[in-house]
């Protein structure tokens, strides 16, 4: 997951709940190993790649361009990642 997304976790939890609770669920996901890539341009630039090429939210560009660079899945059940699934490997929930 990259800092992006993290970040879009922590702002809705805050948002719907409060920033204590966002806290916590956030401190339970590096608890059971999520494991947190920062963004540089490398990443930055695949992301913004794919942002030019497909209507899809920015930092869910950030995840499927970390999926790309690590040749991993992006694990979600948003269906606009459907578009992608040429450009990354999908595990759909």
């Amino acid at each position: 997951m990259t800092t992006v997304n993290l970040g879009e976790v922590w702002y809705i939890l805050a948002r719907r709940k409060s920033e204590e609770v966002a806290d916590r669920e956030l401190a339970k996901l590096i608890e059971i190993g999520i494991r947190v890539a920062d963004v540089d341009w490398e990443l930055t630039r695949r992301a913004v790649r794919l942002k030019t090429k497909y209507r899809l939210a920015y930092a869910d560009c950030f995840a499927a361009a970390l999926a790309q660079q690590l040749r991993c899945k992006v694990v979600t059940g948003d269906p606009e990642f459907r578009q992608l699934e040429k450009e990354v490997k999908v595990q759909w929930l």
